[in-house]
């Protein structure tokens, strides 16, 4: 399956505990933190939830 890398880009401080949880789900929780997850429609999901959090990277 096809993998993609995520960064994350933005501070989980003074945000809702959701998001938080997203990140940790993802497997980030530092900023600039860079993780591989396989391509899957609940990690596109999870993604679209924190737009101004994490971004996919080549």
């Amino acid at each position: 399956m096809a993998k993609i890398k995520i960064k994350q880009i933005g501070s989980p401080i003074r945000r809702p505990e959701s998001q938080k949880k997203i990140l940790i789900g993802l497997g980030l929780g530092k900023m600039h933190k860079v993780v591989e997850r396989e391509d899957t429609p609940e990690v596109r999901g999870a993604i679209a939830k924190l737009p101004h959090m994490v971004a996919v990277i080549d």
